[in-house]
């Protein structure tokens, strides 16, 4: 489980193709300075496991399913890219939970830049809108971010210049795919409400709120 929040702005040493798979090796000092075989570190947003360890770098399997859910099958050497290890338990949250299994991509559609912060519209499947809300989280290339526009198709985000210093967001340009994975608790909360796509009908939904809002009292 991560927070979403950036250790360090990493980069992509190699990539080696291995047909239905990729194995990518990426440089990254701090993250790797305690970082063991099985271990799991954030790429971009993407939970991924430790094979090998270097001298400030790691290599990790990826997946052909990860690869077209993902942005990682465009990065090259040379890439840059968001890095966070694992929350350590009784660590302070900083951002909200974040699992690091993607949802989808997005596509950064502008940027307009402000005083001391930019606002950037990222357009979203249409089958992620439903889980984005104005002023909920949601996470862009494994940065936890709160939304601050939301439409059927996109939503805005305003990054403070930390965030466009440290993190791939601040060099991404109209065009660049993201990864995203919205709040876990909004898909949880839709399930239990029996309210998904291709799921059968579930209990009224006032009345399950109501169910909710009595069980507090």
């Amino acid at each position: 489980m991560f927070t979403g929040i950036v250790e360090e702005l990493g980069e992509v040493a190699a990539v080696e193709n291995l047909g239905d798979s990729s194995r990518f090796t990426l440089r990254g000092p701090l993250v790797t300075e305690d970082a063991k075989h099985g271990d799991s570190i954030a790429v971009n947003g993407v939970c991924l496991t430790v094979v090998e360890t270097g001298a400030g770098t790691f290599t990790a399997d990826v997946m052909a399913e990860t690869l077209g859910r993902s942005s990682l099958g465009a990065l090259v050497p040379g890439s840059r890219v968001n890095l966070e290890r694992p929350m350590a338990l009784g660590g302070r949250l900083g951002g909200h939970l974040v699992q690091g299994h993607v949802d989808g991509t997005g596509t950064i559609v502008s940027r307009t830049p402000g005083e001391h912060w930019e606002l950037v519209k990222v357009a979203l499947p249409a089958g992620l809108a439903r889980y984005v809300v104005e002023k909920g989280s949601v996470t862009v290339d494994g940065v936890s971010l709160t939304v601050v526009d939301a439409g059927d198709d996109f939503f805005t985000i305003s990054l403070i210049p930390t965030t466009l210093a440290l993190t791939t967001l601040g060099i991404k340009q109209p065009g660049d795919p993201v990864n995203l994975e919205v709040d876990v608790l909004a898909k949880y909360v839709e399930r239990l409400l029996g309210r998904g796509a291709g799921q059968s009908q579930g209990p009224d939904t006032t009345t399950a709120v109501a169910a909710v809002e009595e069980s507090l009292r």
